[in-house]
C-alpha cells in the first residue's frame, strides 16, 4: 500500500525549483492541478497537468515531476495505460527520480504484475534507501507472493523510518494476521488507530484479529467503527455480521446481511450470508428462499448447496441434505463446507464415526471452520487432541504445547486460561518467566516467554514476548516486546493503567481491571534454568473489496 504523493508535490515546487521559475505559469498550474487533485478533482488535475507540460523550456527533471504527478492522476481515474505511459516519459527524462519507480509498481501491481513492480520497488530504494513508503509497498508486493517474513521486515524498516505510519503499521498487522499472529496483529492495528482515529483500515484489521481470538463484542465494535467512515461497503456489514453469529446474534447477523445484500444485490454470497443466519434462528423457510437466490446467481457455489443441505439436516430432511452435499463436492472435492455438512447429517443419523471423520476432514480443509469444531465438541472430541507437549518448554505449572506451526500454553492452576504463543523468529518457543501482581494490580498476570531468532543488523537476535493476562476474566489483555536483541521493554504502572515502551520501538497503553474481590495466591516467580520437578465461514471469503481509505493511500513519496 502506498501514500499520496501530492504531499510531498507542494514542497518540491516550492523548494526545489530555481526562484527564477517560481511564478512562471507551468508552475502556477502545476500547484493548481496539485490542489484540484487534494479536491478529488481528478479530471480538472489531469487537464491543468497537461497544461504545465505544454510549456517547451520546462527542463528534464521538472518536466518528469510534473509527468510523474500526472501519472498518479491517471491511476487516480482508473486509467493505468496512461499512467504508466506518463511514469515510462518521466524515467527516460529523469531515471534518478525514485518517486516515478515507486508509482509505477504501485500501478504494475495493481495490475497482478508482481514481480515486474517489485523491481520498480527495489530501483526506488536503491536511488532512495531511506524510503519509507517504496518499503511499505515492497512489503506489499511481498504479500501478494506470499512472503510473509519478507513482508513484515519491510513494513517494519517503512516503521522504523516513519514512526507515525498508520499505513504501514495496519499493513504490517495484516501480515501478522496472515501469519496466525492475531495479538502482534491487534497491536500494530491499535498503534494505527491512535495515530489516524478515522483510518478504517486498520478498525476493520483489529476487528477481525479480534474475532479471531473470540473477542467477539470488540470486534464488532471496530467493524462499527469502520462501517461510520464506509457506510457502503458491503464486506463490512458481511464481516460484522459474521462476528454477530459468533456471538450468538443471529437477528443482527441477518440484519447486517440484508444491508450487505441493499449495496450488491447481485452479489451471491450476500445472500448464503443471511440464509445461513435465518437458519441459525430457525427461520427455514426464509434461508431456503436464500440459498435458492444464491444458487440462482451461482449456480456453482459449493458453500451454497453445503449451507442449504445443513437447513435440510435442520429441518429433519438428511436425504435432502445429502443429495446437496454430493452437489458441493462435484463442484469441488476440497469444501470445508461441504465435509462439515455432511458430518452434521451422519451425526444426526447416528453414525458418530463417520461424522467425526467428515467434521476432521472439514477442519483440515479450513481450521477456522468454528461449526466444524462445536459439532466435533458435540461429539466429545476437541479438535487440539492431537497437539504434542514440548518438553521443557513450561514453567511453574504452564505447559506448551504444538498443533500443525501454532503453539499454545496453558496452566494446571488457570484451567480456563490458554495463551496463544506467538512465534516472531526461528526456534521453538519456552516460557521464561511467570508472575502474578499484587495489589493494586493483582488479578493480572504476565507471562514472558522465547519467541525466535531474528535476523538483526548486527547479527541474530534473540527476541522475547510477554503476554499480559487478565486472571480474572481469563483473557490475554495483550502481548508484547520485551526484548529484542539489547534492547528491552519498559514498563510503567500508575493506577490502573500500563504502559509499555516496547523492545520494538512503539509505546501502547493498557487500561487493567483491578481486582476487588478475594487476591489470587502468593506471587510466584521462577527463572528458566532454575531447579524444578516436572473459513471457511464466512462464505464470502476472498470476495470483498478492499476499503477504500488504503486505495487512497495508493501513491507514496
Amino acid at each position: 500500500m502506498g501514500q499520496l504523493l501530492l504531499r510531498a508535490l507542494a514542497l518540491w515546487l516550492a523548494l526545489a525549483l530555481p526562484a527564477s521559475a517560481a511564478d512562471d505559469q507551468s508552475t502556477l498550474r502545476a500547484r493548481e492541478a496539485g490542489a484540484a487533485m487534494a479536491r478529488a478533482n481528478i479530471d480538472q488535475a489531469i487537464a491543468l497537468y497537461t497544461e504545465a507540460l505544454a510549456d517547451k523550456t520546462l527542463p528534464n527533471e521538472r518536466r518528469a515531476v510534473i509527468l510523474t504527478d500526472r501519472g498518479v492522476a491517471h491511476a487516480r481515474r482508473q486509467s493505468p495505460k496512461d499512467a504508466i505511459d506518463d511514469f515510462n516519459r518521466a524515467i527516460q527524462l529523469y531515471p534518478e527520480y525514485a518517486a516515478v519507480y515507486n508509482n509505477r509498481g504501485n500501478v504494475l501491481l495493481g495490475l497482478g504484475a508482481v514481480r515486474e513492480a517489485m523491481k520498480d520497488f527495489d530501483r526506488a530504494l536503491v536511488l532512495a534507501p531511506g524510503y519509507a513508503a517504496a518499503f511499505s509497498n515492497r512489503a506489499g508486493a511481498h504479500m501478494r507472493l506470499g512472503q510473509i517474513d519478507m513482508a513484515i521486515a519491510d513494513y517494519t524498516k517503512a516503521v522504523a523510518l516513519v514512526s507515525a505510519n498508520p499505513a504501514a503499521l495496519t499493513g504490517r498487522g495484516r501480515a501478522h494476521l496472515t501469519a496466525q499472529r492475531p495479538q502482534s496483529a491487534i497491536r500494530d492495528f491499535g498503534r494505527a488507530v491512535a495515530l489516524d482515529a478515522r483510518f478504517s483500515a486498520a478498525y476493520r484489521g483489529r476487528a477481525e484479529a479480534k474475532a479471531a481470538i473470540e473477542r467477539y463484542d470488540e470486534a464488532i465494535e471496530d467493524f462499527s467503527r469502520a462501517i461510520a467512515f464506509e457506510a457502503r461497503n458491503a464486506h463490512l456489514y458481511l464481516l460484522r455480521g459474521a462476528a454477530y453469529l459468533d456471538a450468538g446474534n443471529a437477528a443482527s447477523a441477518a440484519k447486517d446481511f440484508a444491508t450487505a445484500i441493499e449495496i450488491n444485490p447481485q452479489a451471491a454470497w450476500g445472500y448464503v450470508a443471511r440464509g445461513f443466519a435465518y437458519t441459525k434462528a430457525e427461520a427455514y423457510e426464509e434461508a431456503l428462499n436464500d440459498f435458492g437466490r444464491a444458487i440462482d446467481l451461482e449456480p456453482r457455489s459449493p458453500k451454497a448447496f453445503a449451507y442449504r443441505a445443513w437447513t435440510y439436516r435442520r429441518q429433519q430432511q438428511p436425504e435432502l441434505g445429502l443429495r446437496d452435499v454430493e452437489r458441493a463436492l462435484r463442484l469441488d472435492a476440497n469444501s470445508a463446507e461441504a465435509h462439515w455438512a455432511r458430518g452434521e447429517i451422519h451425526e444426526a443419523q447416528g453414525r458418530a464415526a463417520q461424522a467425526i471423520a467428515d467434521l476432521k476432514k472439514a477442519l483440515s480443509l479450513d481450521p477456522e471452520l468454528k461449526e466444524a469444531t462445536r459439532a466435533l465438541a458435540r461429539l466429545g472430541v476437541s479438535p487440539g487432541a492431537d497437539a504434542a507437549e514440548l518438553a521443557d518448554a513450561g514453567l511453574d505449572g504452564w505447559r506448551v504445547f504444538q498443533k500443525g506451526r501454532q503453539f499454545v500454553a496453558t496452566s494446571e492452576q488457570f484451567q480456563r486460561l490458554k495463551v496463544d504463543i506467538e512465534m516472531l523468529g526461528r526456534g521453538e518457543p519456552r516460557i521464561l518467566d511467570w508472575e502474578v501482581k499484587s495489589a493494586p494490580f493483582a488479578g493480572i498476570g504476565l507471562l514472558r516467554f522465547h519467541a525466535g531468532t531474528m535476523d538483526g543488523p548486527r547479527g541474530p537476535e534473540e527476541v522475547e514476548q510477554v503476554a499480559i493476562i487478565d486472571l480474572q476474566a481469563s483473557t490475554v489483555v495483550g502481548v508484547e516486546t520485551q526484548r529484542r536483541g539489547s534492547r528491552l521493554a519498559k514498563m510503567t504502572w500508575d493506577e490502573g493503567r500500563l504502559v509499555v515502551a516496547s523492545a520494538d520501538g512503539t509505546s501502547d497503553e493498557f487500561q487493567l481491571r483491578q481486582a476487588k474481590a478475594k487476591e489470587p495466591p502468593p506471587p510466584v516467580k521462577r527463572v528458566a534454568g532454575e531447579q524444578k520437578t516436572p473459513s471457511s465461514w464466512p462464505p464470502w471469503a476472498g470476495t470483498g473489496r478492499k476499503p477504500k481509505t488504503l486505495f487512497d493511500l495508493l501513491f507514496g513519496n
